[in-house]
């Protein structure tokens, strides 16, 4: 007696390898899109460290007239005694102006795991930077951002 196609349970060898091949397909469409995911975070991750860090020298110098002395200066919690002006001068901070800590701690560079880079002497007295070298997932240098 044959058996009508409808009462047959199972699938095919050839049902089975089509869905293969789709799944493989499809496997080979999405992996390359996260393939690069863990530097684009450490990536998003620095831009946001550098962003959150400058607002907190921009408070800072808002607040006592001049740049930290030092990076650790922003999450002292008493007044340090100097500060730094546009020249790089070392200049007395009245401890009343200042008003931190302006950031809780200091955060390491997420590309290359050391401190940032600060600069205290003239010119660019206050610049925070990425102490990273090389280039990001869309080639753009880590020391430009």
């Amino acid at each position: 007696m044959l058996m009508s196609r409808m009462n047959r349970k199972g699938f095919t060898l050839i049902e089975l390898l089509v869905v293969v091949v789709v799944l493989a397909v499809l496997a080979a469409v999405v992996l390359p899109k996260f393939a690069n995911s863990s530097q684009r975070s450490k990536e998003s991750a620095l831009k946001a460290d550098l962003k959150m860090i400058r607002n907190a020298v921009q408070l800072y110098k808002n607040d006592t007239g001049y740049y930290p002395k030092l990076l650790s200066d922003l999450s002292a919690t008493t007044a340090p005694s100097q500060g730094l002006d546009s020249a790089g001068t070392a200049q007395s901070i009245t401890a009343a102006d200042w008003r931190g800590p302006y950031i809780e701690s200091l955060p390491t560079d997420p590309i290359s795991g050391s401190a940032f880079s600060y600069t205290a002497t003239s010119p660019g007295v206050g610049t925070v930077k990425s102490s990273a070298t090389g280039n990001d997932s869309a080639s753009v240098a880590f020391s430009s951002y």
